[in-house]
């Protein structure tokens, strides 16, 4: 039997069953039981994030094999429709696209690139169901509530640690801010997407790509998983209650499968109660599959905003009282992903990268504020806010699918920006960026910069480096960071992808992650934000495939 070297990270083996059996379909390239299981677990890995676990598709294209396998006669189109075929899906997956897909000829095996492009061709396989009876099955309390610190245990700065994802081995590194040393490394789910921090700033929670939230408590000596709870097969958000009275009551997780959120205990994660997400979407259509993509807790009253994805619906859950649940749903546009606060957190936008929109929620009236049309595939991770010097309060994001950063104005009560007032929810600038393939975007309110990633860019010269462009003189050019020039590591084939910027607590200093191969040393580079100059650079050899990092008091107060 032959054996093929697996250039992806490593995933529970549960994931095999999680997902299912693959199901051969008439007509699709053979593929023996070892192709289909090698499938699944790449797929689950890198694909299904972006085109869904049924691959109906949403930030990225619809993979079922009505559109990936060439006909019964081997033709390329049929009725008008492009059918892609091996090698054709080879050179995509191989190369990536103009629309913000990455190039995996430096991240897979050509033996597993053919393995994908006909994977896709047979018919996706479907998982099981996850209910509460399944949470609580799961449920771990590993240090009861009255076993743990009555106070912090160590001399750390909590307020300025960074808890940084090591992608690809399903662990978490605690960075203390203020040394740069590593604090302490621990078990997560497999690919972190998000950690995010208790209302007081003592807890951070972790969601897996594997639906596995994990609960540390960073009052111990060594930081401490007190307990865990899966959410399901997949999962990408999580966040606390935050309003007056009900700090830390709570948690809330969204899962991409089952489609669906879930409420729990927030001292234990006890699963207290589980919501299906299943529905029409905006234009009336039935979908099976729409994703919870992202979540942020209100400050203003006892909600939280749950974007859905595939269905364009962005609910206001209220959980004052769980056994009368109560949701406000207001229509946006699909496929909602990622965003953030504006400046005053009263409106919430999102990106619907998939329709080059960006909705904006007004979480005051429980109403949408607005729909604004932007270019390709906006992508603002938690977005940028600051003042401009022309248009006043703007709220930026980035562009997977086009070389642009979008400015937009948000409305405010302070009469100083009165005046700004007829720019409102309009797009008052586009920055011209090097390419496509932004991720993220970043600023602090005590800088004057704003700092660019384009990770998902092909070309070395654009996805090792970052841009940044001056708040005060937005005309001139951007200076260019090459973060991987800086980083001293040597040059591989594969490329290290500068993604992810995190302002320290004070907002002098900028993280960047450097994103190398599981098998090629990574690092944190790290800038002063004033000078732009290099201040340190933290590598270890458990420093591997670093992506997110979250400042805990940066992410506890929403300052970005």
């Amino acid at each position: 039997m032959k054996t093929f070297k697996f250039a992806s990270g490593i995933v529970a083996l549960a994931i095999s069953a999680a997902f299912g059996q693959a199901v051969a379909q008439e007509g699709a390239p053979a593929m023996t039981a070892q192709e289909k299981e090698i499938g699944k677990k790449i797929y689950f890995e890198r694909c299904a994030g972006c085109h869904g676990v049924l691959r109906k598709g949403a930030t990225g294209k619809n993979l079922e094999p009505a559109w990936t396998k060439k006909d019964k006669d081997g033709n390329e189109t049929s009725g008008g429709t492009l059918k892609l075929g091996t090698d054709r899906l080879s050179k995509i997956i191989a190369y990536g696209t103009e629309g913000g897909m990455v190039n995996y000829d430096d991240i897979l095996t050509k033996e597993e690139i053919d393995i994908m492009a006909r994977y896709i061709q047979n018919t996706p396989p479907i998982p099981p169901e996850f209910s509460l009876k399944d949470m609580k099955d799961s449920w771990k309390l590993l240090v009861p509530v009255k076993d743990r610190p009555t106070k912090q245990m160590s001399n750390i700065n909590l307020k300025n640690v960074f808890a940084t994802t090591l992608r690809d081995t399903g662990k978490l590194a605690l960075i203390d801010g203020d040394t740069k040393q590593i604090w302490h490394i621990l078990d997560t789910g497999y690919a972190v997407h998000i950690s995010r921090m208790s209302a007081t700033g003592r807890y951070v929670y972790t969601v897996g790509r594997d639906g596995l939230v994990t609960m540390i408590d960073l009052w111990f000596e060594k930081p401490t998983t007190v307990a865990s709870v899966k959410l399901g097969s997949d999962a990408r958000s999580v966040d606390v209650s935050k309003f007056k009275g009900f700090e830390d009551k709570y948690l809330v997780g969204g899962s991409y499968w089952p489609p669906q959120y879930s409420i729990m205990d927030g001292g234990t994660l006890e699963p207290l109660k589980v919501v299906s997400t299943r529905g029409m979407t905006v234009d009336g259509e039935y979908h099976p599959e729409p994703r919870v993509a992202s979540i942020v807790a209100s400050h203003i009253k006892p909600e939280w905003v749950v974007n859905v994805k595939e269905t364009g619906m962005i609910k206001l859950v209220d959980y004052s009282d769980l056994n009368n649940l109560k949701e406000t749903t207001i229509n946006s546009a699909k496929f909602l992903h990622d965003g953030g606060w504006d400046y005053t957190k009263r409106y919430f936008l999102v990106a619907a990268n998939a329709s080059h929109k960006v909705a904006a929620v007004d979480t005051k009236t429980g109403k949408l504020a607005a729909l604004v049309d932007t270019k390709k595939i906006p992508h603002p991770g938690r977005g940028a806010n600051f003042i401009h010097p022309k248009f006043g309060p703007v709220w930026a994001t980035g562009h997977l699918g086009d070389a642009v950063i979008t400015l937009i104005s948000t409305p405010t009560d302070d009469p100083k920006y009165a005046k700004y007032k007829q720019y409102n929810w309009k797009v008052v600038e586009e920055l011209k960026t090097a390419g496509a393939g932004n991720l993220f975007v970043k600023t602090h309110p005590k800088s004057t910069h704003l700092w660019a990633d384009m990770p998902m860019n092909p070309e070395r010269e654009n996805a090792e480096v970052n841009f940044v462009y001056d708040i005060n003189d937005l005309s001139k050019p951007p200076v260019k960071i090459d973060v991987a020039k800086d980083s001293g590591l040597p040059v591989t084939k594969a490329l290290r992808r500068a993604v992810h910027q995190e302002y320290s607590q004070d907002g002098s200093e900028v993280w960047i992650s450097l994103w190398g191969g599981k098998t090629d040393q990574s690092a944190i580079v790290i800038y002063d934000d004033k000078t732009l100059k290099l201040k340190k650079v933290i590598t270890d050899p458990k420093m591997i495939t670093p992506t997110g990092k979250f400042n805990v008091y940066n992410t506890m107060k929403d300052i970005f």
